[in-house]
């Protein structure tokens, strides 16, 4: 959002509800510059569309723009195109009861669009797929979705730029559908190999003989690869057969060692997919990848560095306790990275939960070297959600602390801020922080503890004593 919305926004949310139907209508002026302008000015507003009941706006302006959507001018089309992403982005699963209306504007838009508009209209597909997830996976939204993207994917080259585009939308489509893409995984999925092969002959063909070769356009290989990542997801264990008749394991060594970050990045993101959809194709390769996510714990690529933590973490997940060899190869980056200042917030989100995965699967490695994280470990998670990631982190931290309870008594009121962040963690785990807890007041004695817990704000006095009795 731009300083207009944030500033004057407020300002404005007075009169929007007489404005709207005014908008609304200079959608269908006989003027083309008036629509298109229409559609970028309602955009503006699409946060508070949204807010408000859904036959109040949102119902007459999705309706209107797409309309527009099908308009006869061009740059009608594309400012509707783009007004109709940033509503998709806003209302979210608020569409859900509209998508069979919404697909066949699209899918008609398909029939319609030159060149240039083509590719605004697959970003408004990929976003649709994003808002609104598994809801799209439904026979008759399937029947209407897939052909014509699949005409256009038959369509284009391999060496044809506007495949991009298209990868990017199939990825968001693949992962919304998930079950509901397996009859169009293969062709799909063998493709993305075949551009990531390509791509990576070409390199070496122009690193050996830079004057007889051009240098490869690697986006080609990026997004096959985030294709791919789109597919490990959304089909879960059904890429198991994919997986184990390509040689995928042995392009993704490659391309983890690529020289543009933007490949490592993406190669890393596929790493954890594939681990957590079909482990036992990863499993043989660990000993020689383990290395290379060592070498990329550089946080001077924030975003290489944050998908070869997360690709770490669901790869311990996996391996259990013989992740043993492999600690020290990237234990101290994690410890140096969640300890240095500055450090984006997501990367110390799932630095700490690569940290608490590895102690989850070997405590007797990591637990020596609590001191050097607890602190920042402890508030760097305790501002996020519930899941199944802060569910095993929080397990890896426990377990360590059964092994070395010295290593957090200096900062124990941050353990306990951290365990008080959890709305509902579940049985066994709740036992673990009680017993942490109570052994930690039974050590220091009654009055020690009195004292301890006085430092503790209100609130966190509060939760502790109901949910933990301490």
């Amino acid at each position: 959002m731009d300083c207009f919305s944030s500033c004057c926004m407020q300002g404005m949310v007075p009169y929007l509800p007489e404005l709207m139907p005014h908008l609304i209508q200079c959608l269908c002026d006989k003027k083309a510059l008036v629509r298109s302008i229409a559609c970028w000015t309602l955009s503006r507003y699409a946060h508070w569309v949204v807010s408000q009941p859904p036959d109040a706006h949102l119902k007459p302006l999705m309706t209107e723009l797409l309309k527009r959507i099908l308009d006869g001018n061009k740059r009608v089309q594309e400012a509707a195109c783009s007004a109709f992403a940033t509503l998709e982005e806003e209302a979210c699963t608020e569409l859900v009861p509209y998508l069979s209306f919404i697909l066949d504007t699209l899918v008609f838009a398909f029939g319609k669009y030159q060149h240039k508009n083509l590719l605004i209209l697959y970003d408004a597909i990929g976003t649709l797929a994003d808002s609104v997830g598994h809801h799209l996976n439904q026979p008759e939204y399937i029947q209407k979705l897939m052909p014509p993207l699949i005409a256009k994917w038959n369509e284009l080259k391999d060496e044809d730029k506007d495949l991009f585009p298209l990868l990017e939308c199939l990825s968001s489509v693949a992962t919304a559908l998930q079950s509901g893409f397996l009859p169009y995984c293969e062709p799909v999925y063998q493709r993305c190999v075949t551009l990531v092969q390509k791509t990576l002959a070409q390199a070496m063909m122009y690193s050996q003989q830079p004057d007889q070769y051009e240098a490869p356009d690697k986006d080609f290989m990026i997004v096959a690869l985030d294709l791919l990542s789109g597919l490990a997801e959304g089909l879960g264990a059904h890429v198991d057969t994919l997986v184990a008749r390509s040689n995928i394991m042995t392009l993704l060594f490659q391309c983890m060692q690529d020289t543009m970050p933007e490949v490592r990045q993406s190669s890393f993101a596929l790493l954890g997919d594939l681990t957590k959809a079909c482990f036992l194709h990863v499993k043989p390769c660990i000993a020689e990848f383990m290395p290379i996510l060592g070498t990329n714990l550089n946080p001077e690529f924030i975003s290489v560095c944050n998908n070869a933590t997360w690709a770490i973490g669901e790869v311990c997940m996996q391996m259990g306790v013989e992740m043993q060899p492999y600690v020290a190869m990237v234990l101290n980056q994690l410890v140096e990275i969640i300890n240095r200042p500055n450090t984006p917030k997501t990367l110390l989100e799932n630095t700490a939960i690569t940290i608490g995965r590895l102690g989850y699967v070997c405590p007797q490695e990591v637990a020596p070297l609590l001191p050097q994280f607890i602190r920042p470990w402890c508030t760097s998670l305790r501002n996020i959600r519930d899941n199944e990631e802060k569910d095993s982190a929080f397990r890896g931290i426990c377990m360590m602390i059964g092994v070395n309870p010295g290593g957090v008594v200096q900062d124990f009121i941050f353990f306990c801020d951290a365990v008080a962040s959890w709305v509902n963690p579940k049985d066994d785990l709740r036992d673990m922080f009680y017993k942490i807890l109570h052994g930690f007041k039974e050590q220091v004695g009654d009055e020690n503890w009195q004292q301890f817990s006085e430092q503790f704000p209100p609130l966190l006095k509060e939760r502790l004593a109901a949910c933990y009795g301490v």
